[in-house]
């Protein structure tokens, strides 16, 4: 695989998976404190980091820096109260 597909395959899976995991929780199959719900988004922020990232879309490789951070904090909290 190229570099410049795995970059643009990165940003797609990225916005799969936070689009999903939003959906589910809007439609009330995943509980927002679910480590699923909470691993789809970290994943899907990677995603977002890697392309937006190669992009030079800073703010938006910053905010999802930020994204990543708090679903790492809510499986390590989620960890902790299980």
């Amino acid at each position: 695989m190229q570099l410049k597909t795995f970059i643009e395959c990165s940003g797609w899976l990225g916005a799969l998976l936070v689009l999903g995991a939003y959906g589910l929780v809007t439609a009330g199959k995943l509980q927002p404190r679910s480590a699923l719900y909470q691993w789809m988004n970290m994943v899907g922020a990677v995603g977002f980091i890697v392309n937006s990232g190669w992009n030079g879309a800073w703010p938006s490789a910053w905010l999802n820096i930020v994204w990543l951070a708090i679903g790492i904090y809510g499986v390590t909290r989620g960890r902790r109260i299980a």
